[in-house]
């Protein structure tokens, strides 16, 4: 798999198709950014109304197209009269999918991605009797709204194409439970491994039948990412315990796995994140021995995530050396550009989009 930001969406992956450089550019912009350009709304209208979504991702493609040329996602591709990414259900409640399928009520803006209403979570006793029991989806309020989402994309449009944010285990957990979740792991680890577990269990349930109508559709979809964006805040040890075997076993049910681990130093836990025999994608920050990982994954496609600051704080010479050094030691990989806001200059993101272009010779060799 390859990382893929879904216009206006957080970012999550997508199959490779074979026409990959060895250093590929993933490219993407904040709500903020769009709303600023084109005044979408991407609050409740962007989320509830799939019509709205697609005349808006319709605009979104135009400008981007127009302001970044070089980049073929963005040009729009009709068929039929329809541009079929834009019938999509990538960016729908963003990484709020599964949360919401427990209770925990999206706040919407509109100039950003939806998180939990007045940063709320849920009591463990509401939590415990939760996963005492599998989720039931058809009458589930949010898993009902996302069916009904998608018959209608399939009706107006064919293909119900897009992929949802599922998160992973962890990261739901801790937006379920906030930061007394890395107290359970201590106080009452029973209780840490019965959420992570059910969690598990939801996550294969909704992506199963989630994908299984989007194939019935003709949109080809078979594949599941966990983001682990807060593995940080665990030991090795905690995440081979607590994750790493949910990970695994989750990883035995899709022909396309991958991890992701943010913008961290991914060493500690590289030799861990191993164990799982099918990793596909696997992503790091810019501090990790990207040499290693390399050794350590020399079948997954890698990404290195470069991030929004640094592309509008340093210096192009600095960048240069940055961009060099992620194309000698890292290829075949993505350089993942997410999150680009309203204060990055759009002539900043041409002079990335050009270096790194200029560099493709380099990481061509080095994938050798």
């Amino acid at each position: 798999m390859r990382n893929h930001i879904p216009l206006g969406a957080p970012a999550t992956r997508e199959p490779c198709d074979g026409t990959e450089s060895a250093f590929r550019v993933s490219l993407g912009f904040t709500p903020r950014w769009y709303r600023d350009r084109l005044g979408i709304d991407f609050g409740e209208p962007w989320h509830h109304d799939a019509p709205y979504r697609y005349g808006a991702l319709l605009s979104m493609k135009g400008l981007l197209h127009e302001e970044f040329p070089s980049v073929g996602f963005f040009k729009p591709c009709l068929e039929g009269g329809i541009e079929p990414t834009c019938a999509t259900v990538s960016g729908f409640l963003g990484i709020m999918v599964v949360p919401s399928l427990y209770g925990l009520e999206p706040a919407f803006r509109e100039d950003g991605w939806p998180d939990a209403k007045g940063g709320g979570h849920l009591p463990k006793e509401e939590l415990e009797r939760l996963v005492a029991a599998p989720l039931d989806l058809d009458a589930n309020p949010a898993a009902r709204e996302l069916f009904s989402q998608m018959e209608e994309i399939g009706r107006r449009w064919g293909r119900i194409h897009g992929y949802l944010n599922y998160q992973g285990t962890l990261n739901v957990a801790v937006k379920l439970r906030g930061g007394d979740f890395f107290l359970d792991l201590y106080d009452d680890p029973g209780f840490a491994h019965r959420l992570l577990g059910h969690i598990a269990a939801t996550i294969r349930g909704l992506s199963r039948r989630v994908q299984a109508r989007q194939r019935s559709s003709g949109f080809s979809v078979d594949l599941l990412s966990m983001s682990n964006c807060t593995v940080s805040m665990l030991s090795p040890g905690q995440y081979e315990e607590f994750v790493l075997p949910l990970d695994e076993a989750l990883s035995r049910d899709y022909p396309r796995f991958g991890i992701h681990t943010c913008n961290w130093n991914i060493d500690p836990y590289r030799d861990s994140i191993r164990k799982i025999a099918k990793v596909g994608y696997i992503d790091t920050g810019l501090s990790s021995d990207l040499a290693a990982v390399k050794r350590a994954f020399p079948g997954a496609r890698r990404a290195v995530l470069y991030t929004p600051g640094e592309l509008e704080s340093r210096g192009m010479d600095d960048l240069a050396r940055d961009f060099e050094r992620v194309a000698r030691e890292y290829a075949p990989c993505d350089l993942v550009l997410a999150d680009i806001d309203t204060t990055t200059p759009e002539s900043r993101v041409r002079e990335a989009l050009a270096l790194a272009a200029s560099l493709e010779p380099l990481a061509a060799e080095a994938a050798r």
